[in-house]
């Protein structure tokens, strides 16, 4: 696919040198968990917290830039997108413990994160083996399942700005709301310190067992999905307006509501990122017109659609 927003053709070669990588006109597909979406305009994979800071400071303010990590609650839309798109991998990835908690990386998987501090005896982090994603995201959409979340357990996160420069913030400097923090606008999260406390390992050992089989159950997760698609309304459930709506099992293309858990959408194979986005907003416009309730998306949609996009009226 020819990237419908490339500004010219050594794009690439005006960008800040680093010691990562940079790759043009990168499928960015096959990161998502929905297997779908366009390519980036340049793919830049920094080396560490330093390059990624020397990288922003050097890059024009007018070229956009986005971030992506598991990709495990993303839809990137068919012509894919323009600009920077960074994608923090084996530098921002280690792990840490200590007596009172652990401090991870930013690409450090939310559910090795568990696991590490599980190994070292340490409770109160077991609701991230219930996150599918990484714990850049998890401090950027406060991540919670299971009775837990990141606003009540995090003592701070270092960021990079937009401008290249490198910050603490306190968790109440991010001021934590339901799925959301107040990170500064371009900011990039590279790490995190997460708090714990002493417990006994087989409780622990329980707990993370206990999640596991929930998640097996009631939750699509051997499909190609996002995790939850819509944000609860106060005092409601999305899925339970998604079953009053009828929504269960509604396809769209190669998209479909899954049938095991309808605040989940499924990629059966041959969806496009346009079946995807187009089902959620029918799913909306069928709850909004049952219930009077109109559903706000959890899963993030970035990029530039292949055709005119749906929207709510």
């Amino acid at each position: 696919m020819t990237h419908p927003a490339t500004r010219t053709p050594d794009f690439i070669a005006t960008l800040p040198r680093l010691r990562g990588r940079v790759q043009a006109n990168a499928p960015l597909g096959p990161f998502t968990w929905f297997r779908v979406g366009g390519p980036a305009e340049a793919l830049v994979r920094p080396a560490d917290e330093i390059d990624l800071a020397n990288f922003l400071r050097a890059l024009p303010l007018d070229i956009p830039v986005h971030v992506i990590g598991a990709c495990s609650n993303l839809i990137i839309r068919d012509a894919g997108l323009p600009g920077v798109v960074l994608r923090l991998v084996r530098g921002f990835g280690t792990i840490s413990v200590a007596t009172d908690g652990v401090v991870a990386g930013a690409a450090a998987l939310d559910v090795t994160v568990a696991e590490h501090a599980a190994a070292a005896g340490l409770t109160g982090l077991e609701f991230l083996s219930g996150i599918p994603g990484s714990i850049g995201g998890a401090v950027v959409m406060n991540g919670g399942a299971y009775g837990g979340d990141i606003a009540s357990c995090l003592d701070w996160a270092d960021i990079v700005t937009r401008t290249g420069e490198q910050r603490r913030l306190t968790a109440a400097d991010l001021a934590f709301a339901y799925r959301n923090s107040r990170l500064p606008h371009g900011a990039v999260v590279v790490r995190a310190r997460l708090r714990a406390r002493r417990g006994a390992p087989s409780v622990i050992a329980a707990r993370m067992a206990e999640i596991r089989a929930a998640r097996e159950a009631s939750q699509p997760v051997r499909a190609r999905t996002g995790g939850s698609t819509f944000r609860n309304p106060p005092d409601m459930k999305a899925w339970e307006l998604i079953e009053t709506a009828g929504c269960r099992g509604l396809t769209r293309g190669g998209a479909q509501v899954s049938e095991k858990h309808c605040n989940f959408l499924i990629n059966t194979g041959s969806a496009t990122a346009a079946d995807l986005e187009g089902l959620g907003e029918e799913v909306r416009r069928r709850v909004h017109a049952a219930t009077g309730v109109t559903l706000e998306w959890e899963i993030h949609r970035i990029g530039v659609p292949a055709g005119k996009p749906e929207a709510v009226t």
